[in-house]
């Protein structure tokens, strides 16, 4: 890892949200890598799609094959007296701020959701981390905060970079630009050092909140019709493990202090060529064409070019080898699931 300084073997991580699709990958690494000594995995348990859903099959239970150095605890992030609690009893050099809602489309959106998510609980976080440096002397090495590409708003050029002007066009990314304003602000005034991270498109195996490949993936295993919004639309789809590395990269590097980076792939593809890549599993694959969702932020390529200078990121999940990876997951779910229940 070229410019990056490992955490030492004594270090505890808190990750908020981390039952998440996003944290639940963050903790595995920094365990198998012996990168954190004990992963504290902070999470109030909610999901954001319903359980009432015929399909819905809650994957929360599949992120985590060994428990070992895992520690879970169940609370609110936007509770002062939960991580009050948890930074006093653990120590956490290192905070991954994952909690918030996962996706930029659920039913019935709410401001005050999205606001919750992004904006009270980072505020929450930076409050009880500065009342307890100024307790304990205790010097926190890091917050990271996961933000969104969905901060740039409709791209002005092919490719995105971390300097562009950010203009977001709805709830979503408006909350998330938020809570980057507060990290940045908060952390230097509390003198935090902190890392935010612009994600896109993130898809993988236990991905439960129906981001496009999710749906489109169960929707094809059952045989149903796929219908595409606009057939240029292009996203630069990121394996959820490449992006666990790459937050992880930027968290325990000094180039990553006081510094925001695109985590992706680095290359958009249409939706159409994704969905191209599913009809050589699904051989009866059937889909249609829609207009565009006009009230859709136009994305693209994000450039990665500074996280690989900075960071040595790396990917290696291009989208055809990520679905592949996905895929087999999802079959080997549902013939685990055709199994009938052990009796004790």
């Amino acid at each position: 890892m070229n410019g990056t300084k490992k955490m030492s073997k004594s270090s505890n991580v808190l990750i908020t949200g981390g039952m998440g699709f996003i944290g639940s990958n963050i903790a595995k690494i920094l365990i198998k890598k012996k990168i954190a000594s004990k992963c504290i995995l902070l999470d109030s348990f909610s999901g954001f799609i319903s359980p009432l859903r015929d399909s819905f099959n809650d994957l929360r239970k599949y992120r985590f094959k060994s428990r070992k150095n895992i520690i879970f605890e169940r609370g609110d992030a936007n509770d002062f007296k939960v991580i009050y609690k948890i930074l006093g009893k653990y120590r956490p050099t290192i905070i991954f701020h994952t909690a918030a809602v996962p996706v930029s489309r659920i039913k019935n959106p709410s401001a005050v959701e999205f606001r919750r998510g992004s904006v009270d609980t980072t505020t929450n976080i930076f409050e009880c981390m500065n009342f307890f440096q100024n307790n304990t002397k205790f010097k926190f090495k890091r917050f990271l905060y996961i933000s969104s590409s969905m901060v740039y708003g409709d791209f002005k050029k092919n490719i995105a970079s971390e300097e562009d002007q950010l203009h977001p066009k709805e709830m979503y990314g408006t909350m998330k630009l938020a809570g980057e304003i507060i990290t940045r602000g908060l952390g230097i005034a509390y003198n935090i050092p902190y890392t935010i991270i612009r994600p896109s498109a993130v898809y993988g195996p236990t991905d439960m909140n129906e981001r496009v490949t999710q749906y489109f993936i169960e929707k094809a295993f059952r045989g149903e019709k796929l219908l595409i919004h606009g057939k240029n639309e292009k996203l630069d789809f990121t394996f959820v493990e490449d992006l666990a590395e790459g937050c992880i990269l930027a968290a325990t590097s000094n180039k990553g202090i006081n510094n925001t980076f695109n985590i992706t792939y680095g290359k958009a593809q249409t939706i159409y060529k994704y969905v191209k890549i599913l009809s050589k599993y699904f051989k009866n694959l059937k889909f249609s064409l829609k207009k565009r969702d006009k009230l859709r932020p136009k994305r693209g390529t994000l450039s990665i070019a500074k996280a690989k200078s900075l960071l040595n990121y790396k990917p290696k999940y291009n989208l055809e080898k990520g679905t592949k990876k996905y895929i087999e997951f999802v079959k080997l779910l549902k013939l685990e699931n055709l199994k009938p229940p052990t009796r004790n």
